[in-house]
């Protein structure tokens, strides 16, 4: 990417998640949490809840990095942080409910993005990160389990590095995709 380009890259950190399912609300808690650290000036942060559709069209702005921040349920322990590098964003195919903008995973809106840039010219961002965590309980409920809780901090610190490490030169970055910490 030239200078000029790299100037203007833009990423959009996006919570994901229903705060009325218990842990299901980690992205949006984690999003919140956020709001009190110093971001580069090209990063742009989120509540995107579960208005999937809302987050698909945002997207047609043109951003160069995505980082999802959500509930992962992958069989680790309550808390585990996940890092997951999409391969690539919009090739997922459309699920039953795609157009439930309650109901919208985030392969849902990546694949309906993938299908308005076809129909308006608009480019998916380049690279698409999910920041995710295992829940304990995604039953109804306001609330975080104490182990997803206690890793909010964790992700934040993750999500800081990964938008710092975005605004350096490719060669000083290092992202490993299937990241797993405890």
């Amino acid at each position: 990417m030239n200078a000029l380009a790299q100037q203007h890259a833009r990423t959009l950190v996006a919570g994901i998640g229903n705060i009325f399912l218990g842990d299901d609300g980690f992205g949006v808690e984690t999003v919140h949490a956020l709001s009190s650290h110093r971001l580069p000036d090209d990063v742009e942060t989120v509540d995107i809840g579960v208005r999937g559709v809302h987050l698909a069209y945002q997207l047609l702005d043109g951003y160069d990095t995505l980082v999802l921040i959500d509930a992962t349920a992958r069989g680790g322990r309550p808390g585990t942080l996940y890092l997951i590098e999409a391969d690539e964003p919009g090739a997922v195919e459309p699920q039953n409910a795609l157009l439930d903008g309650h109901r919208m995973s985030p392969d849902a809106v990546l694949a309906l993005l993938g299908t308005l840039c076809a129909g308006t010219g608009a480019v998916p961002p380049r690279r698409t990160l999910v920041v995710g965590c295992e829940p304990d309980s995604v039953d109804e409920g306001i609330g975080l389990s104490a182990p997803v809780a206690a890793a909010v901090p964790h992700a934040v610190r993750m999500v800081v590095d990964l938008v710092q490490a975005a605004d350096r030169p490719a060669d000083a970055r290092r992202t490993s995709a299937g990241t797993v910490m405890n």
